[in-house]
C-alpha cells in the first residue's frame, strides 16, 4: 500500500466468545483478512461495553465477564475493503453471531514493514 494515500477503515464489533466452529470469530476474521491479502488487521480488547442486547460486559473484578467486546480493525484501499465486507457477513451468518462492521474514511501517512 502506498503511503500518504487515501484508504478506508474497517471496524467490526465481535463479542470474545463468539465462534465460528471451534474457533474465536475475531480469529477467523483476521485469517480471513490475510488470506484477501489485506494490509493488516489489528484485534483490541474492551474492558467494558454493551451492543444491542444492552448487556453490559466488564473487566472489574467484582464482576468478571468472558465475553468482553473485541474490535478488530483493517485498514487498506477502499477497493480491498469493500470486496471484503461480504467475506465478513458471510462470516457472522455462518457463526450465528451478532456484531457490528463500520467504515470510515482513512489516510495512510507511512506503512513500511520490518527490514
Amino acid at each position: 500500500m502506498k503511503t500518504n494515500s487515501k484508504a478506508k477503515l474497517l471496524r467490526i464489533f465481535v463479542g470474545e466468545t463468539d465462534k465460528h466452529g471451534h474457533v474465536g470469530l475475531y480469529e477467523k476474521i483476521v485469517v480471513e483478512a490475510r488470506q484477501n491479502n489485506l494490509a493488516g488487521a489489528t484485534v483490541y480488547k474492551g474492558i467494558m461495553g454493551y451492543g444491542s442486547n444492552s448487556r453490559i460486559h466488564t473487566a472489574k473484578v467484582l464482576r468478571l465477564s468472558e465475553d468482553l467486546p473485541l474490535v478488530i480493525e483493517i485498514v487498506d484501499s477502499e477497493e480491498k475493503i469493500n470486496s471484503f465486507i461480504p467475506v465478513v457477513e458471510k462470516i457472522f451468518e455462518e457463526s450465528n453471531a451478532g456484531g457490528l462492521i463500520t467504515i470510515e474514511a482513512a489516510e495512510i501517512i507511512k506503512y513500511t514493514s520490518t527490514k
